[in-house]
């Protein structure tokens, strides 16, 4: 009796040493998994979120407990398998997002009046390359903050360095702008003040109360970006300007300051949810913000912008018209009849559909889940605001285009977190 008694605690403990590390319990280090929101998935908070992955165990390479031999923490040796790495930055990048660039610069084009160009491309190609250097240089500051809301994130779980990450930042700024050079001067004028707006609101700006207006400022300019890199080198009816007139290239793209300014209107509303989507708690935001998307969707189905003589599908009779006659004559709605105009009140009624619903269930409840999808609900509605912006502008098959972004996105972001 006396062997048993001495016998039976070593063999428990032999046994417990061939588990896992972290998994004697049932539940990876750190405790149970916990339930998150996936603001895309459609799983309302009754799954984890595709980029929430469960905490690592302490024996896993890269993992948020990873320890070395002697005992400290991993500095980041061996961050996983390649596939691993690929996914860490696929979420740092928040590449889901990216469907939701290209349409600044097609937007853009379509306002000035222009089909898609060279200029377009590498407009394209820039502000794919500052969006995600933002993502990137936001993980970066926010790497404190994060290991206390978001311990899942790539930084904090250690699956990617603060280093890397900064490094990556630095190097996309550099690419943007080569591009936007390739573009012309005008170009690379737009797109110096766009990096700096998003560096600005990343290191700073992100935590005052100028945060969403210099969010606002980026999309504004990203679609400014578009316009004026479409537009530099053509030269205007008996003209003499070059490709690298500042002046003239400016003036060029004044029509697309309208779109713009929707567009910036839309994503400073989207910001300001965003700042309560880790701690919820805020009503009045998401109804501000629902209110403002109505009025948004109001503003693109005006006629009183007045469009460009040269604009595709808008005759001199109707340019000399004029912007308030053309309203009297065809309403409110403007020429229901048109192809056209009906395309640009489906995008608009689109635009609403993606962005309203989540705004009121996060007024009704707001919470962070909730909270979180209203964010991706409003990100996911730029591309329908953007295809409605070139629909409106006469631009049917760059509205199309723009639209055909959205079920990539949707794919994506089951695999990747927009938030």
């Amino acid at each position: 009796m006396r062997w048993r008694r001495n016998a039976l605690p070593a063999v428990l403990a032999a046994a417990l040493s061939v588990l896992p590390p972290g998994r004697r319990n049932g539940y990876s280090h750190g405790g149970p998994t916990a339930v998150t929101d996936d603001s895309l998935s459609g799983a309302g908070g009754t799954a984890p979120a595709p980029d929430r992955p469960e905490p690592p165990s302490p024996g896993r390479p890269g993992g948020q407990g990873a320890r070395t031999a002697a005992g400290g923490p991993d500095t980041g040796s061996d961050r996983g398998t390649p596939r691993e790495r690929l996914r860490a930055w696929a979420e740092l990048l928040r590449v889901s997002a990216l469907f939701s660039v290209p349409g600044d610069a097609l937007a853009g084009a379509a306002a000035v009046g222009r089909r898609p160009g060279r200029g377009t491309a590498l407009a394209i190609g820039a502000s794919l390359c500052l969006y995600e250097a933002g993502m990137a240089l936001n993980d970066w500051a926010d790497r404190d903050e994060d290991a206390v809301d978001r311990p899942h994130r790539p930084i904090p779980s250690g699956r990617i360095s603060p280093a890397a990450a900064l490094g990556a930042a630095g190097a996309l700024t550099a690419a943007g702008l080569a591009l936007a050079v390739r573009a012309g001067r005008p170009a690379l004028t737009v797109a110096t003040g766009l990096a700096a707006t998003v560096w600005a609101y990343d290191l700073h700006l992100k935590h005052t109360k100028a945060g969403p207006a210099a969010m606002a400022a980026a999309r504004s300019l990203d679609l400014l970006l578009g316009a004026t890199a479409t537009a530099t080198g053509v030269r205007a009816p008996g003209g003499t300007s070059s490709p690298d007139n500042v002046a003239a290239a400016a003036h060029r793209g004044l029509p697309a300051l309208p779109a713009a300014l929707v567009l910036g209107a839309h994503t400073y509303g989207v910001t300001a949810v965003s700042r309560h989507e880790t701690q919820g708690g805020s009503t009045g935001t998401p109804l501000a913000v629902l209110a403002t998307t109505t009025a948004l969707a109001a503003a693109v189905l005006r006629e009183s912008w007045g469009e460009a003589p040269d604009r595709p599908g808008t005759t001199r009779a109707e340019a000399d018209a004029g912007p308030v006659a053309r309203w009297l004559d065809a309403g409110p709605l403007g020429k229901v009849t048109d192809p056209v105009r009906l395309l640009a009140i489906a995008l608009t009624g689109a635009y609403l559909r993606t962005a309203g619903p989540p705004l009121l269930h996060a007024a009704l409840n707001p919470s962070p889940p909730l909270t979180q999808r209203a964010v991706g609900g409003g990100i996911r509605a730029m591309i329908p605001l953007q295809a409605a912006l070139a629909a409106r502008a006469g631009a049917p098959v760059t509205a199309l285009a723009v639209m055909g972004l959205v079920p990539l996105a949707r794919s994506l972001a089951r695999k990747v977190s927009l938030t």
